[in-house]
């Protein structure tokens, strides 16, 4: 199921944009709380069901809404060691720096790299559009840093062994 980047992209576009509908909501379990419903999972009936998108075997989107929060997680494209470390550390990178995005979470969903999660407070001071364009924008991103990563590594690779066999020879 190998789809290209746009038409994956404009597909979590589409359903960001209708998922993004969320509303202030009071808990119905604790007065005076208003605590997200996709975390606390306490009134099923408040949850709407996944949206799960999917580029390839190895590249998928989460989306989870609810009455007064959404969850995306996003799982990146891991083909081989190297792809699973540097996605690793730059996922620690940024989970370190959480606070500064508002809306990452610090600990991702089991099986996801990173997840987002947006509610009711954010939807009234940020403006939906450009939520949807940072995500978009954001995994596009992450895509492009990593596979520079890897290119930058694998010529470091090259030139040590180069430099390493140059002075066997001698």
């Amino acid at each position: 199921m190998l789809r290209s980047l746009e038409e994956y992209l404009g597909e979590i576009s589409a359903a960001l944009d209708s998922a993004l509908n969320i509303r202030n909501f009071p808990s119905q379990h604790e007065e005076r709380h208003n605590k997200p419903e996709v975390e606390t999972r306490k009134s099923k009936e408040l949850l709407l069901p996944p949206i799960v998108l999917t580029r390839s075997k190895y590249e998928e989107t989460l989306i989870e809404p609810s009455i007064n929060s959404t969850r995306i997680s996003l799982r990146f494209k891991k083909v081989d060691d190297l792809d699973r470390l540097l996605s690793s550390m730059f996922m620690k990178f940024l989970a370190l720096r959480a606070e500064q995005f508002l809306i990452m979470r610090r600990v991702p969903i089991e099986g996801y790299d990173i997840s987002f999660l947006i509610i009711h407070t954010h939807m009234e001071q940020l403006y939906r559009e450009k939520l949807i364009e940072f995500i978009v924008t954001f995994l596009k991103e992450i895509e492009k840093e990593i596979n520079e990563m890897k290119l930058s590594v694998n010529s470091r690779l090259r030139m040590a062994a180069t430099q390493f066999v140059a002075n066997i020879v001698r």
